[in-house]
């Protein structure tokens, strides 16, 4: 089944990364998932097998680029490639996590600018546009040459805390960079923000030294854009609770979770862990914490603007 609009047809396919996602999109989109295989050879290279026709027809692949990232982006270039050489009229991917968004400048002598090689890597495969959610770094759109919407999952988590009626509300943002993205929860929460003064030795390594706020008796709700092995958002929490904190919960676009972030987050003083489906979590991860909240609704909407012609930034509202 696909989409029509006079003489144009939209198709939604999926790689490996996250199927269980392009489902519900395509469930939002009243559409049925794209046919095609994304398997390995004996010697493990990938091979890509679209089973319907797309010529003519606009498309959109949805594939995170989570760990294994190497081989997600390897299934996505070969499944952008495919669609080309089928003729497809527009490829579209969308990408709900953006793989090496934290490298996207040199810190030190010698350091690759891995972002915006994988920006280069897209554009080369063919890719005509990109829809994204919460990149690390907002300039990483400024490295394509194509269009990127970098959808928000803000809106999302808000109304989520919203419904929740939580009472002497207080956001804290993580770090220092993170304070525009704090501001923005605080602003459709009513409430003021607090920052996390912290030190970091060395890479997935945080030191918490400060927080720059009043948060006694408050109930302090961390926002981050991505929660990797877990250790800032842990060690903020005990922070906050050390400065009288009455409750700590986490939200999250992104649950990278790497081992062992699940077992370092059930066992901290969080009383809730708040992220979105952007990445497949697997079973053994899904802690009793968590609350997984969907961005189908989202990308469906933006896939469907992006076909019709319309604008994508309502959805930034």
């Amino acid at each position: 089944m696909i989409m029509d609009q006079g003489s144009k047809k939209l198709k939604v396919f999926t790689g490996n990364a996250n199927p269980e996602l392009a489902l519900e999109i395509c469930k939002c989109l009243g559409l049925e998932l794209g046919q095609a295989e994304m398997t390995r050879f004996k010697d493990g290279e990938i091979r890509a097998r679209i089973g319907e026709t797309v010529r003519g027809a606009d498309v959109f692949i949805i594939q995170p680029l989570n760990n294994p990232s190497a081989e997600h982006l390897m299934e996505l270039l070969i499944m952008i490639d495919a669609m080309q050489r089928a003729s497809a009229k527009e490829v579209c991917t969308v990408i709900p996590y953006y793989a090496y968004a934290r490298q996207d400048r040199k810190t030190q002598p010698r350091d690759p600018i891995t972002a915006k090689l994988l920006a280069n890597l897209i554009t080369a495969a063919g890719a005509d546009r990109v829809v994204t959610l919460d990149l690390h770094a907002g300039q990483i759109q400024g490295f394509f040459d194509i269009p990127v919407d970098n959808l928000k999952g803000m809106p999302i988590i808000a109304e989520y805390l919203l419904q929740k009626n939580l009472e002497d509300l207080i956001v804290i943002s993580p770090d220092v960079g993170g304070v525009v993205r704090s501001r923005e929860l605080a602003d459709r929460l009513n409430c003021q923000i607090a920052i996390v003064d912290k030190r970091r030795p060395k890479p997935n390594v945080a030191e918490v030294m400060n927080i720059i706020g009043e948060v006694e008796g408050k109930t302090a709700v961390i926002i981050d854009d991505m929660i990797d092995t877990g250790g800032t958002i842990v060690n903020a929490a005990k922070a906050l609770i050390e400065k009288g904190a009455k409750e700590v919960y986490a939200c999250c676009s992104h649950a990278v979770f790497s081992d062992p972030a699940a077992e370092i987050l059930q066992a901290s003083p969080l009383k809730e862990v708040i992220i979105t489906d952007s990445i497949h979590l697997p079973v053994e991860k899904q802690i009793p914490k968590l609350t997984q909240l969907s961005v189908a609704p989202l990308f469906a909407e933006a896939i469907r603007r992006i076909f019709e012609e319309k604008p994508v930034s309502k959805l930034f509202d």
